[in-house]
């Protein structure tokens, strides 16, 4: 829907986003990816504390006269098929040298036993991870029944056995307790802190780590396979902090059978879909055609606005467009002017260029993008393929 405005037009963006969750079997991340903020998932940036002993600070000869590559503006999305037994960490390592990147990071940790979808940003793109990280996450999972772990996952030691094993009716009339607004406890093996420490520090230690519960929201739960192998395969659809992990061990413990996680695969974030995602594999075919000249690395870009999807779009002026690049906040009059309030995405000529609170009549600018260099191929931007 087209919103006619003083300036131009607000476009009224809707969002693909069912998506998954965070981290390895259960929506945090443990000891691999240990720079995050409070709900486990990493900060878009991606430069990490340096120590005086890191060989890119010492000052020496470059080995076998290899020249240096040099870094470049590369603004965008990558929506990553993470591979099991990958980091996150090191999955932004990879793309920023596939690309030559000069800034990346990516929008909630993926543990390393987990695959599926890690949206890494490029450039400018690292300015919209929050919208990201705080949409809906999608999951399927699997969870092996008879073992309770102290990590919730195939990782941990076995805490509980048990010779039952449930069966699929049983399973389904117990999901609608899991489903909306609940109160969930963290495993002890997760990034919350506690007095300072991180939980996953301290049970490695040997302490006991006594987390409250918080409330999460699961918006979908369903049974898809029961089979007679002792594993059930589930999908669910939740919000920002939801385990993952936490789900099994507690839908085990009701059922009195136990479980933990076997196997995890992330297939949606926020408005990323799972056709979006794109093999390593894929990756560096399309890294190598495009250094011989046979394509362009911006073909595998999703545009920056991409993770912009569920908020609203306001065309301007170019002159209007000037003052917010300059910062400066534009007036918002006559008949046509939005009525709306809120977060917008500025675009000028069908450019994105800011991010602005519309407010007491003026449009402020918050995050002014600067979208010189790589940016995502017309045929991505056009529509996804």
């Amino acid at each position: 829907m087209t919103i006619p405005t003083a300036n131009g037009a607000i476009e009224q963006q809707t969002a693909d986003s069912h998506d998954a969750e965070k981290n390895i079997f259960s929506g945090e991340p443990r000891g691999d990816d240990k720079r995050r903020d409070g709900d486990g998932e990493r900060r878009a940036d991606d430069g990490q504390r340096r120590s005086n002993n890191d060989p890119r600070h010492n000052k020496q000869p470059r080995q076998n006269n290899q020249p240096r590559r040099d870094k470049r503006d590369v603004h965008g999305w990558v929506v990553l098929d993470k591979p099991i037994g990958m980091t996150s960490t090191h999955a932004v390592a990879i793309l920023k040298r596939l690309f030559q990147a000069k800034r990346a990071g990516h929008a909630g940790t993926l543990d390393p036993l987990a695959s599926g979808g890690l949206p890494i940003a490029l450039g400018e793109a690292t300015k919209t991870v929050p919208f990201v990280m705080d949409g809906r996450k999608r999951y399927r999972f699997t969870v092996a029944w008879g073992e309770e772990r102290d990590t919730d996952d195939t990782e941990g030691r076995v805490t509980r056995t048990s010779e039952f094993r449930p069966s699929a009716d049983a399973v389904r009339a117990l999901l609608p307790q899991f489903t909306g607004l609940i109160e969930q406890t963290p495993p002890q093996y997760s990034a919350i802190k506690v007095q300072g420490e991180r939980a996953y520090d301290l049970a490695r230690d040997g302490e006991t780590v006594e987390l409250k519960p918080r409330p999460v929201e699961i918006h979908e739960l369903t049974l898809v396979e029961h089979g007679d192998n002792g594993q059930s395969v589930f999908e669910a659809e939740c919000g920002k902090g939801t385990y993952v992990r936490a789900l099994a061990r507690d839908i085990g413990r009701i059922l009195g059978c136990f479980g933990h996680i076997c196997a995890l695969r992330r297939t949606l974030v926020g408005p990323f879909r799972e056709t979006d995602m794109i093999p390593l594999e894929e990756l560096e075919a399309l890294c190598n055609r495009a250094a011989s000249g046979e394509g362009s690395l911006a073909d595998a870009l999703l545009p920056v606005e991409t993770a912009l999807d569920d908020i609203p779009a306001l065309a301007v002026t170019r002159a209007d467009a000037a003052r917010l690049h300059r910062g400066q906040a534009v007036l918002l009059r006559g008949r046509d002017a939005p009525n709306c309030s809120g977060t917008v995405y500025v675009t000028v000529a069908g450019r994105l260029l800011a991010l602005a609170e519309i407010g007491n009549g003026e449009l402020i600018p918050k995050r002014v993008f600067n979208l010189t260099g790589l940016i995502a191929s017309s045929a991505r931007s056009n529509g996804r393929v």
